[in-house]
């Protein structure tokens, strides 16, 4: 029977390893697998097959039109004409709608990173019927996020 559980790397691993040890398993029947921490990629422009919905390009394309609009509307009383004043404020909207959405996206992945996932590791325990229910009462004691079993 095959016992499954996941942790937060602290130090409550340690003194579950110590219970197990302690239970009378030893240690060729624990395995203990470190996970790697997931990478945020924010992409400029989301294909529609691999989309997160974090594409930096849609804030973009709101200012650019918000602001060209603007820009041909008063362009008809300011010098330069409506469709000069149309392209400024389309190349306006469209830089700063991109940089408002850059920064808080990078601001929202660093608190990400520094939240990190729930589950750090995984411990695998090989261990007879008996002693089942005296493992999952120490995992369960141990502030185990998890725990699943296996029967063979």
């Amino acid at each position: 029977m095959y016992i499954f559980a996941t942790f937060k790397y602290n130090t409550e691993i340690e003194l579950t390893l110590q219970e197990l040890e302690e239970l009378g398993l030893r240690k060729y029947q624990i395995m203990i697998v470190p996970l790697d921490k997931v990478e945020f990629n924010t992409k400029t422009i989301d294909s529609m097959h691999r989309t997160d919905g974090r594409s930096l390009i849609d804030l973009a394309a709101i200012f650019g039109i918000i602001f060209m609009l603007l820009g041909v509307i008063y362009g008809y009383v300011l010098s330069l004409g409506p469709i000069l004043w149309g392209l400024f404020g389309l190349l306006f909207g469209f830089v700063s709608g991109f940089l408002v959405d850059y920064f808080f996206t990078k601001k929202s992945e660093s608190k990400r990173k520094k939240q990190g996932s729930d589950a750090d590791l995984i411990l695998m325990i090989r261990c007879p019927i008996e002693k089942q229910e005296k493992v999952k009462d120490i995992l369960w004691n141990n502030l185990v996020l998890g725990v699943g079993v296996v029967d063979r």
